[in-house]
């Protein structure tokens, strides 16, 4: 008997060879195989478990709509809708444990959107032409998706390829096999943050909201780690969130390490109670080994090690990244408390700091204090984020939040 079921998903009929190869190491290794054919114009030499017509019609189309469109980026999307929805179904009816997709540009556009369909906890393998490429925006990438670079493989088997395509195999198959998903035993508080150098808070609350029966997920907010926080929000995974360094906001502005446009909102969209605050608001992340962009050169900057540099926004850019904030705020429908911590928002940022701007951080107080929307409650603090006084105001505001019920404990 097989013990784990893996969805195999791509063109069949350009890539028939490859995806065959894939499902043998699969299956020589104890495991099972649904194929999905993803294709447009060509058959595959054998039919897929998953025809590219029932793919097609569960993205509400057909492959005669995708081949009439005379064009392959629009009959690709198709594809990709029927994917995503058609993976979906057969995760939640049982029948697979795992997914491996491979392809080049087009298979990997189609890709980002079938893994994202899929809840955290499912292993998703990309097998891919164009695996860790800036080509791929990080609002479009699976939180817990896995990559590995196709070498040598654009067409035909070989040696180079083989050697990629035995390792995704043999390890979305162990995925399958280890993985523990999520139980979600207590209910769930995301919380974003940087590490201990530049912000402390989640120090003391994190133990001290699971003394109050919570799980605390703290995500690190440099682009990938914002994306997967949205991503949870947005399925309404969290009984509440501190949202203390939604820094990705002015990245996004600025031309940083994004975490995609709807950062800041999904939380709200979906009614979860939030505490916010401005941690690091101050700066744009960028590429450390990348000569500094056109856009932020001039402008004292902090080397976080040689992956990552910070740069430090001006007075206008941080009233800017201000009303940027407030504007996200303000479309949420559930209870959202704005702390505003006027001692300083990293540690960076203290007197004798070198990044420290007493007049930029009045600036961005004044704005936030002009911008506050009706449906939050601004909460005044002359504490650094970083001061205990700090964090004893956000579980102030939680304690009551848990006293009347805003937050549940199921």
């Amino acid at each position: 008997m097989t013990d784990k079921t893996i969805l195999v998903a791509g063109t069949y009929d350009t890539k028939n060879e490859e995806l065959g190869y894939l499902a043998g190491v699969i299956r020589e290794q104890g495991g099972d195989v649904l194929s999905m054919d993803v294709s447009v114009l060509g058959d595959p030499s054998e039919p897929a478990d998953i025809s590219k017509h029932d793919v097609a019609e569960a993205g509400g189309s057909s492959i005669q709509e995708a081949i009439d469109s005379g064009d392959e980026n629009t009959a690709m999307q198709i594809m990709a809708r029927g994917a995503a929805a058609k993976a979906l179904e057969l995760f939640r009816a049982g029948r697979i444990d795992g997914v491996i997709v491979l392809g080049g540009t087009m298979g990997t556009d189609l890709a980002l959107d079938l893994c994202a369909a899929l809840p955290v906890g499912v292993p998703k393998y990309v097998v891919s032409t164009v695996s860790f490429s800036p080509l791929m925006p990080p609002e479009r990438i699976a939180a817990d998706v896995q990559m590995i670079l196709w070498a040598g493989g654009l067409y035909g088997l070989n040696s180079i390829c083989k050697a990629s395509l035995s390792q995704a195999a043999g390890a979305v198959l162990g995925a399958a096999r280890a993985v523990e998903p999520p139980k979600r035993k207590r209910p769930l508080i995301g919380m974003t943050s940087f590490g201990k150098t530049v912000l402390r808070y989640m120090v003391t609350l994190k133990p001290a909201l699971e003394e109050r029966g919570f799980e605390v997920a703290v995500f690190h907010a440099t682009g990938m780690g914002g994306r997967a926080f949205e991503s949870l929000a947005a399925e309404g995974a969290f009984a509440a969130v501190f949202d203390f360094a939604p820094q990705e906001v002015a990245n996004h502005i600025f031309g940083g390490l994004s975490a995609g446009a709807d950062r800041m909102t999904n939380a709200g969209r979906a009614g979860i109670p939030q505490l916010v605050a401005p941690g690091c608001y101050d700066l744009v992340d960028f590429v450390g080994w990348q000569d500094t962009p056109r856009q932020l050169q001039g402008r004292p900057t902090h080397a976080h090690n040689r992956l990552l540099t910070s740069a430090v926004l001006e007075p206008e850019e941080r009233r800017q990244v201000a009303r940027a904030m407030c504007e996200k705020l303000s479309g949420s429908v559930g209870p959202v408390a704005l702390l505003l911590p006027e001692g300083g928002c990293n540690e960076w940022d203290r007197p004798g700091a070198d990044l420290h701007d007493a007049a930029g951080l009045a600036e961005f107080c004044g704005e936030i204090k002009a911008s506050c929307p009706q449906n939050a409650s601004l909460h005044v603090t002359p504490a650094h984020i970083n001061d205990p006084e700090f964090s004893a105001l956000a579980l102030s505001i939680f304690d009551r939040w848990l006293a009347d019920g805003t937050v549940g404990r199921k």
